[in-house]
């Protein structure tokens, strides 16, 4: 069974529980999901099936966008509000000040919280800090495209993020925090959108255990959507019924004998005769259309992203 499910993340979660649902509901080892998200966080998580776990490194527009909750007056030590006390300020931070939390857009480093799964030496963070231990972390570039606080009063409010791959949201609202001299942390999170995927493309598991119960995992193959639904931007490379078998085969074939539907120097989506997504690829500096990923081959490797320390919020 090959295609995504964009599954709404309950609180009290972790992305890979939700993994492990899917694999059971489908029936299927070959699941990977297209971005972490922590526990108390809920919201997008898109689900890759079969094949389609090979498009996971491939996800166009991998932005991400966030409607977070967050308090000044105080810090925890995993940055959100369900860690230990770590600081206290009765100070108030007044409403003129949220034109400041605004501005904090555009590219900005920050530092891994303790508790991640980034690894140190072969250790997970949150390994680490379960033990008291803290240790040196580099610092990494992320790009803030936005941020809109959409609610303010009392020193709690809402805002709206919309970032890149990788951001940590609790870091920001900690650093935001520290620069005003409050210290603040994260309240709530939901994930609003992935790469091309919004709210409005989740399912609920609870939905999902239902109709498996009722129409067994066949009933659950409508449910998918197809692979290509990541690519549809990309430009295209169809083949006639002669360069889909050679193309299948794992034969090269030349550029100048595909139809395109536009030219340009990055990745195209390359389809069979039978409008099948087959693979993405470029074409070479020998002018043969160069594979990157197949999607044909029955194999699929499991990807999943916080396995190789890859993490969002």
């Amino acid at each position: 069974m090959d295609g995504i499910i964009c599954i709404y993340k309950p609180s009290g979660y972790t992305s890979f529980d939700v993994v492990a649902v899917i694999r059971k509901l489908f029936k299927t080892r070959k699941v990977g999901h297209g971005g972490t998200l922590d526990p108390m966080a809920e919201g997008v998580l898109p689900i890759f099936l079969g094949n389609a776990t090979r498009a996971v490194d491939f996800q166009p527009g991998d932005d991400k966008e966030y409607l977070a909750g967050f308090r000044f007056g105080f810090t925890t030590d995993t940055q959100d509000i369900t860690g230990q006390v770590t600081s206290v300020s009765d100070e108030y931070v007044s409403r003129n000040k949220m034109i400041f939390v605004e501005r904090k857009i555009g590219e900005i480093e920050q530092i891994p919280p303790m508790y991640s799964a980034v690894q140190v030496n072969g250790k997970r963070l949150y390994e680490l800090a379960r033990k008291g231990e803290e240790v040196e972390r580099k610092p990494k570039k992320v790009t803030i495209h936005s941020l809109k606080v959409e609610h303010y009063a009392d020193n709690e409010g809402l805002m709206r993020v919309s970032c890149s791959k990788g951001t940590y949201i609790r870091t920001l609202i900690h650093d935001i925090g520290q620069e005003l001299g409050t210290g603040a942390v994260m309240t709530s999170l939901i994930r609003t959108k992935s790469g091309v995927f919004t709210l409005d493309d989740c399912r609920q598991l609870d939905d999902i255990r239902r109709m498996a119960t009722r129409e067994g995992t066949e009933g659950l193959r409508g449910l998918l959507m197809p692979t290509d639904k990541l690519f549809a931007d990309y430009p295209k490379a169809v083949l006639d019924e002669m360069q889909t078998g050679l193309f299948c085969n794992g034969v090269k074939l030349a550029a100048a004998r595909i139809r395109f539907d536009r030219i340009h120097k990055g990745l195209y989506a390359v389809y069979g005769n039978d409008k099948a997504l087959l693979a993405l690829a470029q074409i070479g500096e020998d002018c043969s259309l160069k594979v990157v990923q197949r999607f044909n081959t029955p194999e699929a490797v499991i990807s999943i992203e916080e396995e190789n320390g890859e993490l969002d919020e």
